[in-house]
């Protein structure tokens, strides 16, 4: 029996291709099929080609795969572009969804209805759980829908009987919303952003729930106003989250520094996409880890992190803020539109896991001192408002009480206390789940991934019976952590999507040297298959 279905239902962006495939994953989901949707779609309001390639499986999936087994075609675009991708066995869904949707009395914009209805009825899903999907997703027009629906499913024969699994229905979410999720749960006060793809699902999705979540949202007029938005929100003691690509966050740079210096806490989610420049700005890269690693000028210190997942994506953005509130430094979450923008099975354990962390408040003894000399460079924080103190924050160098420094002992002495804390940052690093290893853990040949790229390389090592590392923390780097997990390891091969292998110069500066290199730069995630055939053939 089956029990890994790959989809691909397309047409012109304006015909309802990724509202199609949400739906037809939920139906799969309501069987208890684990999902993968990877949505891919031109920078084009209307025209082009979209298309929606969902997975549907018994167990935990983070990648589409190569070939599919039905084509469900909203125009005769997608039909000549994708033919050639059908399994052997696959299968042409083709149904009169423009006769149907007429004589129902639908809209030209509804065919999407039919053919998910029609493909239903083929894969032996009932009615009722059809109409209840349906009626959830389509809140306008919904009696016109069902009628739509309705004609599309009574017209077509029932070829297959889908297996319904004894396996719990999960939600389905986007990365973009699992990270949302997580910076609530830690207790995110403000979210500032300016629409950048792929980052801007997290500003409309927050955007629509900032009452129910008790948080303020505002789309400032350029990435420059957000971030020192952000920089004043948090100053006045709100935990701040500012979310961009590539482009924007450049424009952020200098103000990184200002939070370096000033001590502010301060988070940005850096969402990639290929460049330079504008580059391809609807498909996805990892050609920022060393940009995200440097920017700003000055020694900067900062976490920064790659979550390769829905649920990574969820805890490690709640980690992320609480601890760039503990450290009261600038903190990076680096993420691509393979994450942001896909959609996954949310196991919903994760969310006990992330909770607000009190960091380091003052105790009012004493004359307060913001920038305080402590033995492990963390001072003690204070608001704006409170009785009987003054509260500084400054981007020029400074003693404990905020006050400019040019001495040279001066200067030294609080430069090195805020390397203190990296030394501190690096203890605590090494006590979290800053490296994970899949597959068979004691194999001699290894993949080294990060971010997305974790889900094909897990599922090509698991295939192939080798080890998968994924260091999530990349800086301060777990170094112990990932020494451990080469032990036994004699030939590690890097897989990213970007063209310099930029994790391999960053393992090369701790010693570890990988041996042979599976790199793509097209814009395109990889397939575990692509990293399969690069296994073995290198």
């Amino acid at each position: 029996m089956i029990q890994d279905y790959s989809i691909l239902i397309g047409g012109a962006a304006g015909q309802g291709s990724r509202k199609a495939g949400l739906i037809i994953a939920k139906l799969f989901s309501n069987f208890g099929y684990r999902i993968f949707i990877y949505d891919d779609y031109q920078s084009l309001i209307r025209g082009g080609h979209n298309f929606s390639h969902i997975r549907a499986s018994a167990k935990k999936i983070l990648s589409h795969r190569r070939k599919i087994d039905f084509l469900l075609a909203l125009d005769k675009n997608t039909l000549e572009k994708h033919r050639n991708d059908l399994d052997k066995k696959g299968i042409v869904v083709d149904l009169p969804i423009k006769t149907i949707t007429k004589k129902a009395g639908g809209m030209p914009i509804m065919e999407n209805t039919a053919l998910i209805a029609g493909f239903a009825k083929m894969m032996g899903i009932d009615w009722e759980t059809l109409e209840k999907v349906l009626k959830k997703e389509f809140k306008k027009l919904q009696s016109l829908n069902l009628k739509v629906a309705k004609a599309a499913f009574e017209k077509t024969s029932n070829l297959f009987k889908l297996k319904k699994l004894n396996q719990k229905v999960l939600p389905l979410v986007t990365g973009n919303q699992a990270l949302a999720l997580g910076a609530v749960k830690a207790g995110l006060d403000f979210y500032f952003a300016y629409p950048m793809t792929p980052a801007t699902g997290i500003l409309h999705y927050l955007a629509a729930h900032q009452e129910d979540f008790n948080l303020g949202v505002a789309q400032l007029e350029n990435e420059i106003g957000l971030v020192n938005a952000a920089i004043g929100a948090a100053y006045s003691g709100a935990r701040a989250m500012v979310g961009t690509s590539g482009g924007g966050f450049a424009l952020m740079v200098e103000a990184l520094s200002l939070a370096a210096q000033s001590e502010t806490p301060l988070v940005v989610v850096e969402s990639q996409r290929p460049g330079p420049a504008t580059g391809v700005p609807t498909y996805t890269a990892q050609g920022d880890l060393l940009f995200a690693l440097t920017a700003g000028h000055g020694d900067i210190v900062r976490f920064v992190i790659a979550p390769g997942d829905a649920e990574e994506a969820f805890f490690w953005s709640g980690k992320i803020l609480n601890l760039a509130w503990q450290y009261q430094t600038p903190s990076i979450l680096l993420i691509d539109k393979e994450i942001s923008e896909s959609t996954f099975s949310f196991n919903e354990t994760v969310l006990a896991e992330v909770q607000y962390e009190k960091p380091l408040i003052w105790d009012k003894n004493g004359q307060y001192q913001r920038y305080q000399d402590t033995k492990n460079g963390i001072s003690p924080l204070a608001f704006p408002g409170q009785k009987g103190i003054i509260t500084k924050a400054t981007g020029y160098e400074h003693d404990e009480f905020g006050l400019t420094v040019e001495e040279e002992k001066k200067v030294k002495k609080m430069q090195d206390k805020r390397l203190r804390k990296f030394k501190e940052m690096e203890k605590a690093v090494e006590e979290l789940p800053a490296v994970k290893v899949y597959g068979n853990k004691n194999a001699k040949k290894a993949i080294v991934a990060w971010g997305s790229t974790k889900g094909p390389a897990k599922e090509a090592a698991e295939k192939l019976g080798i080890k998968m590392i994924q260091p999530v923390i990349l800086q301060p780097f777990p170094e112990k952590q990932f020494k451990k997990a080469l032990k036994g390891v004699e030939k590690l091969v890097l897989v990213e999507t970007n063209a310099l292998g930029q994790l391999g110069k960053i393992l090369a500066g701790f010693g570890f040297q990988v041996n042979t290199k599976i790199l793509k730069y097209n814009g395109r995630p990889f397939l575990p298959e692509e990293i399969e055939e690069g296994l073995k053939h290198g």
